[in-house]
């Protein structure tokens, strides 16, 4: 039996999900809970395999759900969290999983009346893996593609064509060679295209290269502006 606490300030969505998953037969629900404070301390004192827990509950109802989940896992890393929620909302997911994504789930509470799918879930998060609802991840992915678009749409039309050429494997001096300009100036471009990309200087030469490339093949609508 796979031990649970659910966290979740309305009654009726931790009664129904409390009898959703006992009727499974796998799992044991060990407590109900109402807000982050509950929570804690009932990982603390019956030490569960996993936790349900709501992203927005009191006092506030923003983020005190995944603020209590990171709180868990800090004390408790062998505890599997699966955080449910209203919205693909990909600020909240890049919170949850800002430290790995081990061992948590992030789900839309529309799958909470899908047990096969909450059960899969649950599994995975205690056996140390992920799971990351499809809806979520679109959105993740959107936010990253814009993201990457901005940082390109900051650089020169001779950033771009330089970045263009990089972007076919080819040398500093080769590079100078394609666009007539000497290996300075493109040493001088390139420093301000892994700038302008937000790769650090800390990282070595070749992966912001190969980071910088990638965000210019990630972008088919590249072109002078």
């Amino acid at each position: 039996m796979i031990k649970v606490i659910i966290a979740d300030d309305h009654y009726l969505v931790r009664e129904g999900t409390r009898q959703l998953l006992e009727a499974s037969g796998e799992v044991e629900v060990m407590a109900t809970v109402e807000d982050g404070i509950q929570l804690r301390d009932a990982v603390d004192r019956m030490r569960p395999d996993a936790a349900l827990v709501d992203i927005r509950m009191p006092p506030t109802h923003q983020m005190e759900g995944i603020e209590a989940s990171l709180d868990i896992r800090a004390k408790h890393p062998d505890l599997g969290v699966v955080v449910l929620s209203q919205h693909a909302n990909s600020l909240y997911a890049f919170e949850l999983f800002k430290n790995g994504t081990a061992g948590l789930a992030y789900l839309l509470k529309d799958r909470v009346g899908d047990l096969d799918e909450l059960l899969r879930a649950v599994r995975e998060v205690v056996a140390g893996g992920s799971v990351i609802d499809p809806l979520v991840v679109e959105g993740l992915l959107n936010r990253q593609r814009q993201s990457s678009d901005r940082l390109l749409d900051s650089l020169t039309d001779r950033e771009r064509e330089v970045l263009g050429v990089m972007a076919e494997g080819r040398s500093n001096a080769a590079i100078g060679e394609a666009l007539f300009i000497s290996n300075s100036a493109v040493e001088k471009h390139i420093n301000s295209i892994l700038a302008k990309l937000g790769l650090s200087p800390e990282e070595s030469d070749t992966h912001r290269r190969v980071a910088a490339v990638l965000a210019f093949l990630g972008n088919h609508d590249l072109g002078p502006a």
